[in-house]
């Protein structure tokens, strides 16, 4: 009888960048203060890669090479690298292209996959069912956002919420039943209209009009987003504890995307979880996008024990959404 493998994250790295954005900074930027923002966000600070010329793929980087020390391996060693994020370093080659060219990787095929705020959990799954496959050993999945190359920072409803990061794991194959164990991933692009970026692609390319009008920055409609991701993460992290027979007690942590306080207490709320199962960071980093959930794991590594029951959940532009479950492997 074949042995069932199963994808385990056996590594993890993050980076965030030095430059720290408070909420003190933005009252002198926009009408805004820190009460309004903490009570509606939960956002104190966030992150901001600063410098010319850097990128997304300059947070992997040392995302990467943070994971590999602590492995133990060469960036060489690594068969595949997915690097979830909607602020590539450029619209092509892949910001996944670049980070093994950056880090000397040249044993790997590398991909960038787009689905906003879900990104890494879709990255996940799909680096997990290459290991399974059996045709790849060590695939390593990041999630990575430069939000600040596409914040409008005269637009109070959008910059109180995004920073700037990075966060991967490395995934192995396992024999023993850890890993990657479920996924449930969802996406419905009428919700589009609500959260989208209006030009810079083949549609709309850029123009003097487009980058006069300041449509290179996120539009999102707040209230109609924030209606769907209360639902949508909350009933869909509850659909995968039922598919797996899972209680709130045979639960260790919820790993929810950090978009905003009260969508994560929602989604705890709906698993019937206490506060202190849920991680959170949010007052840290802000909504890093693809970044926040590999970063809650890096926050959180020194208090995760192996044979963990972890739910990760996700909401997103596209809108895109899921959940996955994993029994944490070290």
């Amino acid at each position: 009888m074949r042995t069932k493998i199963t994808a385990a994250i056996t590594a993890i790295g993050a980076y965030v960048p030095e430059d720290k954005l408070t909420n003190a900074d933005l009252e002198k930027m926009v009408d805004t203060n820190d009460e309004w923002i903490v009570s509606r966000t939960g956002v104190k600070e966030r992150r901001i890669l600063k410098g010319e010329g850097k990128g997304t793929s300059d947070m992997v980087v040392p995302a990467v090479k943070l994971l590999c020390e602590k492995r133990g391996i060469q960036p060489n060693e690594i068969d595949c690298l997915i690097v979830a994020t909607v602020t590539p370093d450029m619209l092509f080659p892949s910001t996944a292209n670049l980070v093994c060219d950056k880090l000397g990787i040249k044993n790997a095929w590398s991909f960038d996959i787009l689905a906003a705020c879900s990104g890494f959990l879709y990255a996940l799954t799909t680096g997990a069912a290459l290991v399974e496959s059996g045709r790849y050993k060590r695939v390593v999945v990041a999630g990575a956002d430069k939000m600040s190359s596409i914040v409008d920072y005269s637009d109070r409803t959008t910059c109180i919420i995004f920073g700037d990061g990075a966060g991967a794991v490395l995934l192995e194959p396992n024999i023993d039943g850890y890993g990657v164990l479920d996924s449930i991933l969802k996406s419905d692009g009428s919700g589009g209209k609500h959260l989208h970026m209006k030009a810079g692609g083949s549609v709309k390319p850029a123009s003097i009009e487009s980058v006069t009008n300041k449509e290179h920055f996120i539009y999102q409609e707040g209230q109609a987003v924030f209606k769907f991701a209360v639902t949508g993460m909350a009933d869909v992290a509850y659909e995968l504890m039922q598919r797996n027979n899972l209680e709130a007690d045979d639960i260790a942590w919820l790993v929810p995307h950090q978009a905003n306080k009260r969508i994560i207490d929602a989604t705890a709320s709906r698993m019937g979880l206490p506060e202190e199962k849920v991680m959170v960071n949010i007052q840290h980093y802000g909504n890093t996008t693809a970044a926040t959930l590999p970063l809650c794991l890096w926050d959180y590594r020194k208090q995760l024990n192996k044979g963990d029951n972890i739910v990760l959940a996700a909401f997103g532009g596209g809108f895109t959404w899921g959940a996955t479950l994993l029994k944490w492997a070290y």
